[in-house]
């Protein structure tokens, strides 16, 4: 038998989720090796989401199986009011997994998605929405300028070259220290950084006014929730490695993948260590340190490679 009333039948009004959800994916199973700086990597992601995004927004963070300590961080947060929106995932389900729940159950009519080591500039939001709301069919918006494959742009440069009110020109429109930056990021070594760069170049679209990069990438990226559900659920037989998915299909359903002309986020990979923010370098350095030295370099990521499948990909 029921005892009183349920108080909540009372309450007038309930609180309405913003326009816009910030989604972050945060996967750190141990704070040693690779991620031993990576809950540091991710209370910066955190706090820099916060700082001067340029539009209201709520944030949501999926976390795919980490460490308690991890977890308790996050706990935290989200007790402190900083996350409103907090999933803890017993195991890691892939990046597929968690896109299929985070892209479905984000409440906003918008999503942005970014890997748990993202840096984020002020502006970063506003602009990249900017883009989305100016140009036609957009699919999906990176909040930085890179190279990526063209094979992912062919829908793009088809629109932008048939299309008169579009500019469509091709040239070396990423400054070399906005390039070098994130190709650092990546791991690349700085002399193959340089030879990449003099035989790159991008696609810049003007249209009403307002400029892109044509490109996307899934590590960050803003778009409509209703355009992302017609990609859903992603199938994928690994945590990671086949993220391309969306990239490939979003091009081949004929939708615009493009890309901020200035750099508004940046990746920090697993460590804070030459991260500036926000500037980036401004000529490449080669570390003299021992362990930099290319040979022994790759000696010893795929040792850690050999070793992360053998105890991780079972």
């Amino acid at each position: 038998m029921r005892v009183g009333q349920n108080p909540a039948k009372f309450v007038n009004q309930v609180a309405r989720p913003e326009r816009i959800t910030v989604a972050i994916l945060n996967y750190i199973p141990f704070l040693s090796g690779f991620y031993a700086e990576m809950l540091d990597v991710l209370r910066t992601c955190l706090d820099s989401v916060r700082q001067d995004a340029g539009l209201p927004f709520d944030l949501l963070v999926f976390d795919n199986g980490s460490c308690a300590e991890v977890q308790d961080y996050l706990l935290g947060e989200q007790r402190a009011g900083h996350i409103q929106y907090l999933i803890l995932s017993e195991k890691n389900l892939g990046k597929g997994g968690a896109w299929n729940i985070i892209l479905s159950g984000a409440p906003g009519e918008i999503i942005a998605y970014a890997d748990n080591d993202v840096l984020f500039y002020p502006g970063w939001l506003s602009e990249s929405v900017r883009l989305l709301e100016t140009f036609p069919r957009v699919g999906m918006v990176t909040s930085r300028p890179f190279i990526t494959k063209r094979e992912y742009l062919t829908h793009t440069l088809a629109w932008a070259q048939s299309n008169p009110e579009v500019q469509v020109e091709e040239g070396k429109f990423i400054p070399w220290e906005t390039y070098y930056e994130f190709a650092r990021s990546l791991g690349q070594e700085p002399e193959v950084i340089r030879q990449d760069f003099e035989k790159d170049s991008c696609f810049r679209l003007t249209y009403r006014g307002v400029s892109a990069i044509a490109g996307a990438s899934h590590w960050q990226f803003v778009a409509y929730k209703s355009v992302l559900a017609e990609f859903l659920p992603f199938d994928m037989n690994r945590p990671m490695g086949q993220v391309k998915q969306l990239d490939e299909r979003m091009n081949q359903a004929g939708y615009l993948r493009l890309m901020l002309t200035e750099p508004r986020v940046m990746n920090m990979s697993n460590t804070l260590r030459g991260i500036r923010y926000p500037e980036a370098p401004t000529t490449p350095r080669v570390s003299r340190r021992l362990w930099d030295w290319s040979p022994l370099r790759a000696v010893l990521l795929s040792l850690h490679d050999a070793i992360f499948r053998l105890y991780f990909n079972r």
